[in-house]
């Protein structure tokens, strides 16, 4: 980004800060799916689910926080569709700003707004007994997997703001994100699944991504999975931008 598109960004992600600090109703919808389903799966089914030597909340943490993410990005594309059905892209238009700044607004307040979510169920997860014996370094990783993974998910959300033709259309593309942490070796081992469920699970991203962090948080040495986790992140992040942008071009210059 150029200094003008820097600071253009900039007071757009203050305008959108604003709106969310003004309606933290968001932030707090967002974990509350998460934090739910942390409750479920450690209080009802923990017990019947070999966690090996840790905790099952220690187990399924890594899970919900990749939920968390997907449930947070389906406000993005929400807001977007508002602000283009409302005008609001035509108006900034009109405005000596950088074009692209309106859609990094967007992606950056998700960042925000996500992370805040993050630490949310991470202290839920630690009042239920999560305990971490990874390193500083090691929570440095897992924050930038997060991040990583939340701009990923985030500009397909920008992709599906830009695309929708209705409110429900605009949010509903998460729903199979939110999904796909149950067909992958989040909730239990993949080793415990049938045949073709089993294959599916252990060659989708969500699996690679979960077992990177599960190794960091609980301190176990990081094999390629870490590698192949990043390799997803950076693959989806660059397609869903590309996307994005074409999407966006087309819908200003129609």
């Amino acid at each position: 980004m150029t200094t003008h598109a820097i600071g253009d960004t900039t007071t757009l992600l203050g305008r959108s800060l604003r709106h969310v600090s003004r309606s933290p109703d968001t932030i707090i919808t967002t974990a509350v799916m998460p934090i739910a389903f942390l409750l479920l799966f450690v209080y009802v089914f923990g017990g019947a689910i070999d966690s090996g030597s840790d905790s099952y909340v220690t187990y399924l943490l890594p899970g919900i926080l990749l939920i968390t993410i997907a449930s947070g990005v389906s406000y993005t594309a929400y807001r977007l569709f508002l602000d283009m059905q409302g005008g609001l892209f035509e108006r900034f238009h009109s405005m000596p700003i950088t074009r692209s700044s309106v859609l990094w607004a967007h992606v950056l307040t998700s960042l925000v707004a996500n992370l805040v979510s993050l630490v949310l169920v991470v202290a839920v997860a630690t009042l239920m007994g999560f305990r971490s014996s990874a390193t500083p370094a090691d929570w440095l990783a897992v924050l930038g997997i997060l991040v990583l993974f939340t701009l990923a998910l985030t500009w397909l959300a920008v992709v599906a703001g830009l695309s929708a033709t209705s409110v429900d259309g605009a949010s509903a593309f998460s729903y199979p994100l939110i999904l796909l942490p149950f067909v992958s070796s989040a909730f239990v081992p993949t080793d415990t699944m049938p045949g073709p469920v089993r294959w599916f699970a252990e060659h989708q991203p969500v699996t690679s991504i979960v077992d990177a962090l599960r190794n960091l948080l609980t301190g176990v040495p990081v094999g390629p999975e870490i590698w192949v986790a990043l390799a997803w992140c950076v693959g989806i992040l660059a397609v869903a931008y590309l996307v994005a942008r074409i999407t966006y071009r087309r819908r200003i210059a129609g």
